[in-house]
């Protein structure tokens, strides 16, 4: 039986936004990627602007029984987030433009 999905978010204001964001998807194993790690979706509380979407990297995985296998969760600090979230709007995110969602793939883990 899979694990419940985690209810995570939290708000930051940034140079005047006020931003939400929230955990979308743990790590899982795709039929397409292979593993596929955490991805956080953070919005504009105003209404509907561009979104972004931080994807992190893959971390270990453990051995459950003799065939399945679960992704290792991990902590998730808000400090970080908030830290990758500055680091997306550094690269040309802008909050408040609209348009498809921007993907921003992080090195590091939000721990």
């Amino acid at each position: 039986m899979p694990r419940a999905k985690r209810s995570i978010q939290g708000e930051y204001n940034v140079d005047g936004h006020k931003l939400v964001w929230r955990l979308h998807r743990e790590q899982q194993l795709s039929t397409e990627d292979g593993w596929r790690g955490v991805c956080i979706h953070v919005l504009n509380s105003k209404g509907v602007h561009k979104e972004l979407h931080l994807e992190y990297p893959t971390v270990g995985t453990e051995r459950v029984g003799a065939t399945r296998v679960e992704p290792v969760r991990r902590t998730i600090l808000p400090e970080r987030v908030e830290a990758h979230i500055r680091e997306a709007m550094a690269a040309g995110w802008d909050p408040e433009s609209r348009g498809k969602p921007l993907i921003y793939f992080c090195d590091e883990l939000p721990e």
